[in-house]
């Protein structure tokens, strides 16, 4: 997780929550519904060494505000609209939370009135000309059967004020975000510009990355889908890498800056002899370069098979022109089809004939349904997320730490990303189970 004790984990609130929560009716039992006091936290270190160390230096441990119905909230839930607007690119299971969003916020508090924003922060710009979305419990009742976004999306910034405004006219008072890092970052703005207009509204953030790379939680829906047709993508290179002499199967997955999924993938599919992931640096040539290393492994087993995670060896193309797309990020270079072409080049000059399949399954992984441990996710990830906002919480986001929902403020993690350590359990498994070595030459060591 993270050793960084100068965090402020406070979460934001509109006012004092004043209204008896009216999901106490559906409590069962003699102790009715379990209500989380905010006082009620989760540890982000829970290995001893850090605990004690936190201690001993004067300061407590950080940790999360845990999420979860409370007893009394902040709006009125007959008189609340709220809103739901979905950014970036596609993710399985993102239609999983907007269902469960409308589903909770419906029958656990009686608000019945929500709208889907369309096409992402274009949605609140009334010169694009998107029309509002009404979402009820009919609307969304098979939306988990689909991938995609049944609301649409978008990229790129909008105008804050702008978006604050729309919100105004409509009059809402809870604004829920599905997107990544960006969009993290432009909801913390717009709970800003909500703030110095005196506004109560509160911005509510669900974190979607397919890579797995928010910082400080433990998953993001999506990526357990990822994972899973992944590794059946590669059980696809080794059938085709086997079935020819000199075989190789080559498989680029999603990974922009973190090799989670190629990890993960690899690890669950062990048939893989390289990987190649943003995090550890590796040299196409030289006595232990990977192209040097893949020549012995076919010499010795006549097949290989190669997982590169997307942002892999981009020192590759320092001497290339940077591209940006319309969120302000880097267009990465295609890897994938860098390595191929040097594959194919380098066999060429040892004069040894090789069979490459190339397999790229990105678009299809990121627009299918989600699987059932990410449709678990989505579903009390979306119920977190109404509970939060219905308490008048704002400027947060909700995640799993440590198998315990809770509420991280937005400022705590934007900007930042999680990646695998490559001196940690995850890399090493992958090496053991690969037998790669380090791919890297000693002076560049």
């Amino acid at each position: 997780m993270t050793n960084n004790l100068d965090i402020d984990t406070s979460v934001m609130t509109l006012g004092p929550a004043k209204i008896s929560s009216p999901i106490e009716a559906l409590g069962r039992g003699e102790e009715g519904m379990c209500f989380i006091p905010d006082k009620e936290r989760i540890l982000v270190n829970i290995y001893e060494s850090d605990v004690t160390k936190t201690f001993n230096d004067g300061r407590t441990p950080l940790s999360f505000e845990r999420a979860g119905p409370r007893r009394k909230i902040y709006f009125d839930p007959s008189k609340l609209r709220c809103a739901v607007v979905t950014c970036g690119g596609l993710c399985p299971g993102t239609n999983d939370i907007i269902r469960s969003l409308v589903l909770a916020l419906w029958y656990n508090y009686g608000t019945h009135n929500i709208y889907g924003i369309r096409y992402g922060l274009q949605g609140f710009i009334s010169s694009y000309g998107h029309e509002l979305m009404d979402l009820n419990p009919e609307s969304v009742s098979a939306l988990h059967e689909d991938g995609g976004t049944v609301l649409g999306t978008s990229r790129g910034p909008q105008d804050i004020n702008s978006i604050v405004d729309a919100l105004e006219r409509m009059n809402v008072g809870l604004l829920f975000t599905i997107g990544g890092d960006g969009t993290m970052v432009a909801s913390a703005k717009i709970a800003d510009a909500i703030n110095s207009r005196g506004l109560k509204i509160s911005v509510i953030g669900i974190p979607k990355t397919i890579d797995n790379d928010i910082y400080l939680i433990d998953r993001s829906f999506g990526f357990d889908t990822a994972v899973d047709i992944a590794a059946n993508v590669i059980r696809s290179a080794h059938n085709e890498a086997t079935s020819a002499p000199n075989g190789i199967g080559m498989v680029k997955l999603m990974g922009r800056h973190s090799g989670f999924i190629a990890s993960s993938a690899v690890l669950a599919m062990p048939v893989v002899n390289f990987v190649l992931i943003p995090e550890s640096d590796f040299d196409l040539e030289g006595p232990s370069g990977f192209l040097g290393d893949l020549k012995e492994r076919l010499l010795r087993r006549q097949h290989a098979v190669i997982v590169s995670a997307e942002g892999a060896g981009q020192k590759f193309f320092e001497d290339k022109p940077k591209q940006h797309d319309a969120s302000g990020n880097v267009r990465l270079h295609d890897i994938g089809l860098f390595l191929k072409e040097e594959i194919t080049d380098y066999f060429a000059k040892e004069k040894m004939e090789i069979t490459l399949k190339y397999i790229d399954p990105s678009y299809m992984i990121r627009s299918v349904p989600a699987n059932t441990n990410d449709g678990l996710l989505c579903l009390l990830l979306a119920r977190s997320a109404v509970h939060a906002g219905m308490a008048g919480k704002s400027k947060m986001f909700v995640g799993l730490c440590h198998s315990r929902f809770v509420h991280i403020p937005m400022e705590a993690a934007v900007g930042k990303r999680r990646q695998v350590d490559c001196c940690g359990d995850m890399w090493t498994s992958v090496l053991e189970t690969t037998g790669q070595n380090s791919l890297r030459n000693s002076n560049n060591r």
